[in-house]
C-alpha cells in the first residue's frame, strides 16, 4: 500500500527563476524512487501553478460555471427573474467564488 502512495508524490518548485536540474528521490526498502516534477497540481479543488498565476484554475472554474449556466438555460426556459437569480446563486456563483481567497488575494 505504501508503494502506491509514493507514486502520488511529486515535486513543484515556485519562484521566478526555477532550476529544474535537481532530482528528488524517496528511498523505500533499499530502492530510490524518483519523484515526478510537475508545473501544476490540484489540491482541494484549486490548481496551483509553479508561477502562481492560477490561470488554469480560473479557466477551469469559468468553464464549469458556464456549463452550469447552460444547464439552467436549457432546463428552465420560462422562469421569472427571482427564480433565475436563486438558481444562479445556487449553481453558478459557487463555482466562480470557490477558494477565491487563495487565488485572488493579491488584488
Amino acid at each position: 500500500m505504501a508503494a502506491k502512495s509514493i507514486n502520488k508524490c511529486a515535486v513543484v518548485s515556485y519562484g521566478r527563476q526555477i532550476d529544474n536540474s535537481y532530482s528528488y528521490f524517496i528511498r523505500r526498502e533499499g530502492t530510490d524512487n524518483k519523484l515526478q516534477r510537475l508545473d501544476s497540481f490540484k489540491d482541494l479543488g484549486v490548481t496551483f501553478q509553479s508561477d502562481l498565476s492560477f490561470k488554469n484554475h480560473i479557466t477551469e472554474k469559468i468553464n464549469k460555471a458556464n456549463n452550469m449556466l447552460g444547464i439552467i438555460k436549457r432546463n428552465f426556459r420560462n422562469i421569472n427573474q427571482d427564480t433565475f437569480v436563486m438558481l444562479y446563486k445556487l449553481l453558478v456563483r459557487c463555482h466562480l467564488e470557490y477558494a477565491n481567497s487563495v487565488w485572488n488575494s493579491y488584488h
